[in-house]
């Protein structure tokens, strides 16, 4: 039975699951609608779609981002050892379900990568004027692939009106175990550039 956590709860994914390995951390979020009627009709309905861009950034230890080949986001859809694989970039966030999905393969992430930080920004926000109060029903999940099951979800309900990039949630070590924190995080970055400036 999958869990549903709240800002800055912490679990357990290791716990009872000892050969815990393969995962899909989905992320999903829905554009708020387009106002209707004759403004909307004559004014194309209120701009460009909001592309929201999900990465993983893998650290070391020390907190660090070494290279760029631990981000993973549309331009590099996977590190090295392809242990940490992004599906490809979904351009509007229109339909059910998640809009971008990265696949890990615990078992091999390097040794030296102590954690995996779930980000999302908004392409090209400054230029469209956009930020996340244009955003709702924002999400991260994570599921089992061995069984398919979720085993945890976690809404973003929090106002992030004027927030331009989020962090979402971290999938770290613990010992032997890996434990994922929901973070919530809102930002102002304007691009994902900005964003791992904190992290290199």
């Amino acid at each position: 039975m999958s869990i549903n956590l709240t800002k800055g709860q912490k679990i357990d994914l290791s716990k009872g699951k000892p050969n815990l390995s393969k995962l899909m951390v989905g992320l999903g979020w829905d554009p708020v609608q387009k106002k209707a009627g004759l403004l909307g009709s004559l004014f194309g309905g209120g701009g460009a779609n909001i592309d929201c861009d999900a990465s993983a950034i893998l650290l070391d230890k020390s907190g660090k981002m070494k290279g760029k080949s631990n981000l993973i986001y549309y331009g590099n859809l996977k590190n090295d050892n392809r242990s940490v694989v992004h599906q490809g970039d979904n351009l509007t966030g229109d339909g059910d379900g998640d809009d971008e999905q990265i696949l890990l393969d615990l078992a091999n992430v390097p040794t030296e990568i102590d954690k995996i930080v779930f980000v999302v920004n908004i392409y090209d926000c400054a230029t469209r004027k956009q930020d996340f109060g244009m955003i709702q029903n924002a999400f991260i999940r994570i599921v089992d692939m061995n069984n398919s099951n979720e085993m945890c979800k976690y809404r973003l309900s929090e106002d992030y009106a004027g927030k331009t990039s989020l962090v979402v949630g971290e999938i770290y070590r613990d010992a032997a175990d890996w434990k994922f924190g929901a973070i919530g995080q809102g930002t102002n970055h304007n691009s994902l550039s900005e964003l791992i400036k904190q992290y290199t």
